[in-house]
C-alpha cells in the first residue's frame, strides 16, 4: 500500500491448503492459472522475487510470505473471520496503521463481477472479524492488506467458496467512462507493463465537476487493480495527499502505478463525497502500446448493482 507500487517477477502463486469451513464461505486450496498469453507464466520465482529488497511476486498470490500466513477461522453465519499467524506460529496482535487502518480486507469474485473493501475489527486474541463481505454465491478471493509492527507491508490472499448457483459473467469491455450512484468517472491514461504509468480519474455529477471530494483512508481516492486470471493484486494511492498544499480535492485524482504484465485488469476506485463512499469500476488492457494510449471507449458502464451489495458498496 504505497503511493507507487511496483510489481514484477510475475509467476503464478498457489494458496496453501485449508480445510476449515467458516461463515458462509469455504476455503479452497488452489487458484486458477493466469491467462496463457502471459509469456512468463511458467517461470518459477527465485528467492529474491518472493521477498527481500529485490523484485517480488505481485501481491495477493500467496497465502504465506515472510513467515506470515493468512488463516481463515470458524465464524457464525453472516460473519467473516481470520487471523494472521506470525513467524512464531502465533496470531499477530500488533499492526501498524497504514492509510488510516490497521487492516484492509478486499474481496472479489474470481470472474471480477463482485468487489468489496472493508475494515475488520481486531480482537485481543488476534482474530479479525467483520460482517461478511461475500455478497453471494461463487468463488471469491480474499486479500488481507496489512503491515505487522516491525515488519514490511504485505498482501496475502486465499480463495473462499460460497455455495449456491452462480452464472459466471464475462469481464466488461474496456471503457474510459463509467457511472456509479449518479456520478460519472472518466479515466485518462493506460497502464504499461514494466514502466510507471499515470492514471487520472475525473469525477463529475450532473455534468458538473466534483471539486469537494472528501479524504478517504488518507487520500482523495483509493485504487485497487486485479489482473484477470490469477487476480494478482495492485494497490496504489494518488499522487499527493490532502493538506500537502498542492493536491486539490477533485475533480481529478491521479495515480502512479506499474502493472506486472500484459493482460486485462479490473480497476476499482473508491472515493468519498457527501459523507458516503462510492466505487467506480473500469476494465483496462495493459499492452506494449506507446505511453499515452488509452483503453478503447465502449460507452458508460454502470457499476452499482446487486453483485456489489448496497449501492455504492458497503465500507466498514
Amino acid at each position: 500500500m504505497r503511493t507507487v507500487t511496483r510489481l514484477a517477477g510475475f509467476a503464478v502463486g498457489l494458496a496453501a491448503v485449508f480445510g476449515a469451513t467458516y461463515g458462509v464461505g469455504r476455503v479452497v486450496d488452489t487458484a486458477p492459472a493466469a491467462e496463457s498469453r502471459h509469456d512468463d507464466a511458467a517461470t518459477t520465482p527465485t528467492a529474491d522475487e518472493r521477498g527481500g529488497t529485490g523484485d517480488r511476486l505481485p501481491g495477493g498470490l500467496l497465502v504465506s510470505e515472510h513467515g506470515y500466513t493468512l488463516e481463515p477461522v470458524d465464524a457464525p453465519a453472516g460473519e467473516f473471520a481470520f487471523r494472521i499467524a506470525g513467524p512464531d506460529g502465533r496470531p499477530v496482535t500488533r499492526y501498524d496503521v497504514a492509510h488510516d487502518k490497521q487492516m484492509h480486507l478486499i474481496v472479489a469474485r474470481r470472474d471480477l463481477s463482485g468487489f468489496r473493501h472493508v475494515h475488520p475489527e481486531l480482537a485481543p486474541d488476534g482474530t479479525w472479524r467483520v460482517d461478511t463481505p461475500l455478497a453471494g454465491p461463487g468463488q471469491w478471493r480474499a486479500f488481507a492488506d496489512f503491515t505487522p509492527t516491525g515488519g514490511e507491508p504485505l498482501t496475502l490472499g486465499v480463495d473462499v467458496t460460497v455455495p449456491g448457483e452462480l452464472t459466471e459473467r464475462p469481464l466488461p469491455a474496456p471503457a474510459t467512462t463509467t457511472t456509479v450512484d449518479g456520478y460519472t468517472v472518466t479515466l485518462t491514461g493506460a497502464p504499461q507493463p514494466g514502466r510507471t504509468s499515470s492514471l487520472t480519474l475525473t469525477v463529475s455529477r450532473d455534468g458538473q465537476p466534483v471539486t469537494d471530494l472528501e479524504p478517504y483512508l488518507g487520500a482523495y481516492g483509493h485504487l485497487v487493480a486485479l489482473r484477470q486470471g490469477d487476480l494478482a493484486y495492485l494497490h496504489v494511492h494518488p499522487d499527493g495527499t490532502p493538506g500537502d498544499g498542492r493536491t486539490r480535492p477533485g475533480p481529478a485524482v491521479t495515480f502512479l502505478a506499474e502493472v506486472p504484465s500484459t493482460g486485462s485488469y479490473r480497476l476499482y476506485l473508491d472515493f468519498q463525497h457527501g459523507g458516503r463512499v462510492h466505487t467506480a469500476e473500469f476494465t483496462v488492457v495493459a499492452d506494449a502500446a506507446p505511453t499515452g494510449d488509452a483503453p478503447t471507449p465502449s460507452g458508460p458502464a454502470p457499476t452499482g448493482g446487486a453483485d456489489h451489495g448496497t449501492p455504492g458498496h458497503g465500507h466498514n
